[in-house]
């Protein structure tokens, strides 16, 4: 059988699978994009020469004796109005106290012992009312020591706190 010596074009593509072709390149290249976008780390915004607003420390450490104080006020008033008891009151004194040294200085006073906290060499004054009027009213039996008392110490703690 011989061959036919007629030339046979190759089928052409209608224009639409072209236009499809180039939809799904463009949609590709918009998600990469977008990812690109989305997982960049965000830089923040700083306009340079504008001051960047730091408040004193002073005024920082006034409005934290002052939250403290008040807080010292409202465990005395607790007791006085007879809403607490002394040795609850002693506990919240202890607890409140410790906690001032912690925001003030970072010193881990709520979780340390008496013992760890003469060891670290902290002011006598937390010493002072630690062992004169949180733990006897804390862990001793018997009555718990006047709260009015255990209020001034902790008053004296935030008060003379370096």
């Amino acid at each position: 059988m011989p061959a036919s010596d007629d030339l046979y074009p190759p089928v052409q593509y209608g224009w639409m699978w072209m236009l499809l072709a180039i939809g799904i390149l463009l949609l590709i290249g918009l998600a990469f994009w977008m990812l690109f976008l989305l997982t960049r780390p965000k830089r923040s915004i700083t306009l340079h020469g504008a001051p960047v607003y730091t408040p004193p420390t002073a005024d920082v450490l006034t409005q934290l004796r002052g939250e403290y104080l008040t807080g010292i006020q409202r465990i005395e008033d607790a007791y006085r109005s007879r809403t607490m008891n002394p040795k609850q009151a002693n506990l919240e004194l202890s607890r409140l106290v410790r906690e001032f040294v912690n925001e003030y200085s970072g010193l881990e006073a709520p979780v340390l012992a008496l013992d760890d906290l003469v060891a670290r060499g902290v002011d006598p004054a937390l010493i002072d009312a630690i062992r004169r009027h949180y733990y006897p009213s804390i862990f001793q039996r018997g009555p718990a020591i006047d709260p009015v008392y255990g209020a001034e110490a902790a008053r004296r703690v935030v008060n003379t706190w370096h």
